[in-house]
């Protein structure tokens, strides 16, 4: 995804990892939204948090895209 695309009130896919335990993951949806402490930025806004929009983070235009990936990274191997 080219973060040079989103604006301000677009939807996005984020596999989120806990920042308590490492070892879990989610996939939470998440809004583009004006910085409020920068109002040239851009951030991502969930978990009533604003996180700075980098390309560190692994988002997805669909639900359906990011659930796929969260599968092929975390799903149970064979």
């Amino acid at each position: 995804m080219n973060i040079n695309e989103l604006q301000d009130g677009d939807s996005v896919y984020v596999i989120y990892r806990n920042p308590h335990t490492q070892n879990v993951a989610t996939v939470q949806e998440a809004t583009v939204t004006t910085n409020p402490e920068n109002p040239h930025e851009l951030s991502l806004f969930m978990y009533d948090t604003y996180y700075p929009l980098t390309d560190e983070y692994a988002m997805y235009q669909t639900s359906e895209e990011a659930e796929q990936m969260y599968e092929y990274y975390f799903g149970p191997t064979m």
